[in-house]
């Protein structure tokens, strides 16, 4: 999950929340009565029923965690396109393979130690753990030797000037704030914290700096680093974990402290990969789309588990439950599995180039890209016409507490926000993450860290409410 996703999470003061809990407990149908007939009722309660009674989500998310790292221009990368289309052509779906050129960046050799430093024992050095963000420029093999100052905003950093800036480290020790994400606001805490990894490493370039270090963006402190992109800059950039920024910070207000570092990340010539596009043909209105979506590709230090493994696998469930159960959506629905969301979107951008001028068909897009938490709902950019038609995919999803629609401004994922600012209606699954960002971009995101009941609950979230676009009498206004 890239920055433009977190932002749109935390877009609090401009959100509206429905639930419809008193229909859903009397479960008589109610509403606009072209909308909410019996029978799409009927079927939306038999997927997710079917859905929380079955890991058909979690076997797929432990096949493609068990292909490894899926970073982009990776050979895991393209097994895994390969994996999700085979597995969708035995579902019966009409799939295809749609190219997009991406970048294939190498990590390389990350080591940083204090060699200066307050309080220093004769001939001693102090690891720092450290991870590269991607975009970074690399050292030499030899690495870097040089000071380090310590900015705790982008302010704080311009008011040190050229004079104290330039020839130095820059460490932005900026904390994510873990009292939001206790209280349900880890998006938000995200979005504050993570613009100095975006930003950083240019705003220390531009004052002559040698390199630039963030305080990783995270919520667990177990001296773990999380990569993420970076703008690219000419200058290396990481992240160091939050232990070490907070020593860092103490001792460079004791005195002077000198790192060596070193850095040998290096990008390899781009890579043809793709995004995989499978479709469920609809029966009455074939040309008119619906998306079910995650993205495949992960940062390499993890097994992309929860970013976002688990989006790509309940997006596949959604046609297995569809097919198994002998449902037919009215409308097409189409499962993609985007490829290099976390480097750049090349994917998103290829499917807007190719599909642009379908887009007044597209009838709605959904993408999974917050984890595998339990699902509260989903945040929604359309028309608040709309609502009401969304009443039975909100009763249907009340008893396992999943019916909650915030309207935001935004794209609710990167991957479908071209499709959000051509007008298409946009969701996305709102999952909890008040322990998303423990692992998010770090060497824990794993499948262990997956619960099968929670994962059985998105599944069920994403059939529904797909099925449900898929089968209105009317497409959403917008």
């Amino acid at each position: 999950m890239r920055l433009q996703l977190t932002l749109a999470l935390s877009v609090i003061s401009a959100t509206l929340t429905y639930s419809y809990p008193a229909m859903a407990q009397s479960g008589q149908p109610s509403g606009t009565e072209n909308a909410s007939s019996a029978q799409l009722r009927s079927d939306l309660a038999t997927l997710r029923d079917a859905a929380l009674s079955d890991d058909y989500a979690y076997q797929q998310l432990a096949h493609l965690t068990n292909i490894g790292p899926r970073s982009t221009g990776s050979p895991q990368a393209e097994a895994a396109v390969e994996y999700v289309a085979a597995e969708m052509r035995k579902l019966g779906l009409d799939v295809h393979l749609e190219e997009v050129k991406v970048p294939h960046w190498i990590r390389g050799e990350e080591t940083a130690q204090l060699v200066e430093y307050p309080a220093q024992a004769p001939g001693s050095t102090q690891k720092i753990v450290l991870t590269a963000l991607g975009g970074n420029h690399p050292t030499s093999a030899e690495g870097i030797t040089a000071e380090v100052v310590v900015a705790r905003s982008f302010d704080e950093l311009k008011n040190m000037g050229r004079e104290k800036v330039a020839g130095k480290i820059v460490l932005f020790n900026v904390l994510f704030d873990q009292q939001k994400a206790a209280n349900g606001l880890a998006g938000a805490a995200y979005g504050e914290a993570v613009a100095y990894r975006g930003g950083g490493a240019k705003a220390a370039e531009a004052l002559g700096a040698v390199a630039s270090l963030v305080r990783s963006v995270g919520n667990a402190d177990y001296r773990i680093p999380h990569t993420g992109f970076s703008e690219a800059a000419n200058i290396p950039a990481g992240a160091v974990t939050s232990e070490d920024a907070d020593l860092i910070s103490r001792l460079v207000a004791e005195g002077k402290v000198r790192m060596h570092m070193v850095l040998t990340t290096h990008a390899g010539p781009e890579v043809v990969s793709h995004n995989v596009i499978a479709d469920l043909k609809g029966s009455e209105h074939p040309e008119q789309i619906v998306i079910v979506s995650g993205h495949l590709d992960s940062w390499d230090l993890g097994t992309g588990a929860i970013d976002d493994g688990a989006g790509v696998a309940v997006a596949m469930e959604a046609a297995e439950l569809m097919q198994r159960l002998h449902l037919h959506p009215q409308r097409t629905l189409r499962v993609i599995a985007w490829m290099d969301e976390e480097n750049g979107g090349r994917g998103n951008k290829a499917y807007a180039k190719a599909h642009a001028v379908e887009f007044s068909q597209h009838v709605a897009a959904i993408e999974s890209d917050n984890g595998a938490g339990h699902p509260m709902g989903f945040q929604a950019k359309i028309n608040a016409q709309a609502l009401p038609l969304l009443q039975p995919v909100q009763e249907v999803l009340q008893p396992i507490g999943a019916n909650l629609i915030h309207l935001i401004e935004r794209s609710p994922g990167t991957d479908i926000e071209p499709m959000a600012e051509a007008g298409v209606p946009t969701f996305g699954i709102m999952q909890d993450a008040r322990t998303y960002f423990n692992y998010h971009h770090t060497a824990a995101d794993t499948l262990d860290k997956v619960v099968p009941r929670e994962l059985r609950e998105n599944a069920a979230a994403m059939a529904v409410m797909g099925y449900a676009l898929a089968n209105l009498p009317q497409a959403l206004p917008r």
